[in-house]
């Protein structure tokens, strides 16, 4: 079997030739901290102000939450493991994803980018804008970014802390089986939900193969 990274020590590998390109591709933990719990708290500012109700509020908010598992899961799975065939498109897909599976444990590169984030956080909210009425989106688009904060911490945490906790273990074995065991299976970073209900956990691999030795224990010889 080969190899799944070059180094799972907490090192990585220049991206760029440029110190100025290459400042951009390393971000301390804290960053998404930084930015976003700002912007969840002035959109949540944003729902009391518009009035929208304290339940609708929690619902959409809860929502948002749950919208941005799902799209942690497509993301990770449909864009970040696309891997095309032409130089560029793979030199793309290294830079977005590929590096991190050489070098899972680089503490500055487990985080997502402002550079990435950023963008994709204005076109989540003039998506969520459009697809939503009056001002609904404002919950919905807090409780998302939530998500996605709660993500990064977690995978951070997955690679550089260690929990007691039981659900935890199982979690960040969950991810770490990613890495190191099978990159096409476990693509949920901070939930195992959408690879169950999808079918890309790594359990529906072990109770196949249990079922196959079983099936071979008892065959008559």
């Amino acid at each position: 079997m080969r190899k799944l990274y070059v180094s799972n020590k907490d090192e990585s590998v220049r991206l760029f030739k440029s110190n100025f390109l290459e400042l951009f591709t390393k971000v301390h933990y804290s960053v998404p901290l930084i930015i976003y719990l700002p912007v969840i708290g002035y959109f949540i500012y944003l729902t009391a102000v518009v009035k929208l109700g304290w339940l609708n509020g929690i619902l959409l908010f809860a929502a948002g939450i749950i919208a941005w598992s799902f799209a942690e899961y497509f993301l990770h799975r449909y864009v970040f493991h696309y891997e095309p065939t032409s130089e560029w498109g793979q030199r793309i897909h290294f830079l977005m994803h590929g590096v991190h599976h050489d070098y899972p444990n680089d503490s500055m590169r487990l985080v997502m980018p402002p550079s990435v984030s950023i963008p994709l956080a204005f076109i989540f909210y003039y998506l969520f804008q459009w697809l939503f009425p009056g001002y609904m989106h404002y919950p919905f688009f807090a409780g998302f970014v939530l998500g996605y904060v709660i993500y990064d911490m977690m995978h951070y945490a997955i690679h550089h802390v260690n929990f007691n906790a039981k659900w935890w273990m199982s979690l960040k074995a969950h991810h770490l089986k990613h890495h190191f065991k099978d990159p096409e299976k476990g693509y949920g970073v901070s939930s195992k939900v959408w690879d169950v209900l999808i079918g890309s956990d790594f359990k529906k691999a072990n109770e196949k193969k249990s079922i196959e030795r079983k099936a071979v224990d008892t065959t008559p010889s």
